[in-house]
């Protein structure tokens, strides 16, 4: 079965709702989003500069058709079966990247 990562970028929609928008990503967006067929797990990473820098979503993914995980996600976005808050930036939206695995090392 084919395995790879779905890589996001985004930031708060303003610095005074960091903390919402942490909040909303940590303890609503990573589980609706896990809870779609083919996504594994979720990690979050923060910048370490503080030039504001995006903050980075990577899910695992693991799916005989990694592109229709996407699809599904996009599915569940439009259709508004996903909470999104108001203190995530949508304008630029967020940058999405899905990666297949190719190579391991070392190898497990």
């Amino acid at each position: 079965m084919p395995k790879g990562i779905l890589y996001v970028e985004t930031r708060p929609a303003t610095p005074e709702q960091e903390a919402d928008y942490n909040k909303w990503y940590d303890e609503v967006h990573l589980a609706e989003v896990v809870s779609l067929p083919g996504f594994a797990a979720a990690r979050r990473y923060v910048p370490v500069r503080e030039d504001g820098g995006p903050f980075v979503a990577v899910y695992d993914v693991e799916a005989d058709d990694l592109r229709q995980v996407m699809r599904e996600l996009n599915t569940a976005l439009s259709e508004g079966r996903m909470n999104m808050s108001p203190a995530i930036q949508m304008d630029p939206p967020p940058t999405m990247r899905l990666l297949e695995l190719t190579t391991t090392y070392p190898e497990s």
